[in-house]
């Protein structure tokens, strides 16, 4: 920024990005100190001095503080201040922020909080010695206790029967469940199956393990809650009466298991993925007015989980033995194919070509040998991922300079996105990124180790907030910007 250059527009947003610049000054760091507002990005820096700690902690200012607590780099000391503080959001957050390096004497100290949440969240902490975790087993609050269920799948069988067994019923469902929060799941011990199967709030969790005779397979089948109902359908014991019976399931979610079986017939299957299809709500569903009451809302919201399972289910039956299966009808069916590792080369060339983007990717993450540069950016430039995610296939399938520097100028700003990953892009073309209209693509060449200073310094003022951020947060930004930046805040 000139001396005539306006302030950013989005200042406190570049103070934040500020805030995290590896080569700020410690000077600045203080100047920093006095800004009250955002979400306390300096707290987390690693090489703060226990002055700026211990003067952070003396400001008592919440985000400050919270982000402090969360900082994996905090001396013991200072962890020890805070697990006295009066918020017990900043407690947990000391148990989030703890790393390889935190003292058994923490813990212990946090085990005996009087605020559950605090106790939850070590429960699912893998760094806490053993022996603490499972005091929480006995915890006194049934919510901390399941979310130890949860949490700790290969706990001692000494601590998963405590909970398997618990008075409450929310420690046993989450104890024997069909979800967990960590792989791999607990097995319940043999011997409380029985009892298990026999009590409604942990029964679907335990089909999975039990062996089905055709009573219990007759009951489970016709069991009012739709998640036994779904477990039984997946089971491999089940007789087939009784799949062709779950197949028409009112449940979208227990006909999908049908539909993923092995021993399902195809007129069935075709049946099935047919009505799933059918079932699918429009997509303006969640916002256009309707008159639907609550039970035909939820059905329409099983409806679509049930489409987005669909699309991203894998079947390692079919990836097992996937030739019979490259050309299904069913894209699932394709993907799963498509990720064995043992396919001729024709079969691969298909399937990189396949309509599904689904199937396309798969198929390059498990024939990396035949990737090309000219089918890498073509996968790439086609991918549709079903769910949000940051990761595209150009990250496992890094494009060469020539393909990168041409990609620089093309129509689709998600390609011009991929350009700045070209450490020696011509500056011209660093520029005209930098100058893009789309503002993904500025942030994308922002830390570019060939943008100009003067470019750099131009983005301070971007109107993306993003970008700005960014730019602020850049190591190559001179400390006389620095000063101008956080002059302008009045620092």
């Amino acid at each position: 920024m000139s001396d005539g250059a306006l302030p950013p527009v989005h200042l406190i947003r570049v103070l934040e990005g500020l805030a995290t610049n590896p080569m700020l000054p410690p000077d600045f760091v203080r100047r920093l100190l006095a800004h009250r507002k955002g979400h306390g990005s300096l707290a987390g820096r690693p090489d703060l001095s226990d002055g700026m700690i211990a003067e952070i902690i003396a400001m008592d200012e919440h985000w400050f503080t919270h982000s402090l607590a969360l900082n994996r780099r905090l001396p013991h000391a200072f962890r020890m201040t805070l697990a006295g503080h009066p918020d017990p959001g900043i407690r947990a957050a000391l148990v989030v922020g703890a790393d390889g390096g935190a003292r058994r004497e923490l813990f212990e100290r946090l085990l005996g909080d009087p605020d559950p949440q605090v106790r939850e969240h070590l429960t699912g902490n893998d760094r806490v010695p053993e022996d603490l975790r499972a005091r929480l087993a006995a915890d006194p609050e049934p919510g901390v206790r399941a979310t130890l269920a949860q949490s700790w799948t290969q706990a001692p069988e000494t601590v998963r029967r405590l909970l398997l067994t618990d008075p409450e019923d929310t420690v046993r469902a989450a104890a024997c469940a069909t979800y967990y929060r960590h792989l791999p799941h607990p097995v319940p011990p043999a011997d409380l199956l029985t009892a298990l199967l026999a009590d409604p709030v942990t029964r679907a969790g335990a089909v999975r393990h039990c062996t089905l005779d055709a009573g219990t397979a007759r009951r489970l089948a016709e069991d009012p809650d739709q998640h036994v109902r779904e477990e039984v359908a997946g089971h491999p014991g089940l007789p087939p009466p009784l799949r062709d019976v779950l197949a028409e399931d009112p449940s979208p979610q227990v006909r999908l298991r049908v539909f993923a079986r092995r021993d399902t017939p195809e007129p069935a299957r075709a049946a099935i993925h047919a009505r799933l299809l059918s079932e699918v709500p429009p997509r303006d569903w969640l916002t256009a007015p309707t008159d639907l009451d609550d039970d035909a809302l939820e059905q329409q919201l099983m409806s679509e989980m049930a489409r987005m399972q669909l699309r991203t289910l894998r079947l390692p039956w079919v990836t097992a033995d996937p030739l019979p299966h490259v050309d299904s009808p069913y894209a699932c069916f394709r993907a799963s194919a498509a990720g064995s590792d043992r396919l001729p080369a024709p079969v691969v060339a298909r399937l990189l070509d396949d309509e599904d983007s689904g199937v396309r990717t798969t198929m390059a993450l498990h024939a990396r040998d035949r990737i090309d540069p000219a089918t890498a950016e073509r996968i790439d430039r086609t991918y549709r991922p079903e769910k949000k995610t940051r990761w595209r296939p150009a990250d496992d399938f890094p494009l060469p300079a020539d393909v990168l520097r041409r990609l620089a100028t093309d129509p689709d700003p998600r390609m011009r996105q991929l350009a700045p990953r070209d450490p020696a892009l011509p500056v011209e073309l660093v520029r005209s990124l930098a100058a893009d209209s789309d503002p993904t693509v500025r942030h994308a060449i922002v830390a570019h180790p060939r943008l100009p200073v003067s470019e750099l310094v131009r983005l301070l003022t971007d109107p993306s907030e993003q970008v700005a951020a960014a730019a602020a947060a850049h190591p190559g930004l001179p400390t006389e910007h620095m000063d101008r930046i956080l002059t302008c805040a009045g620092l």
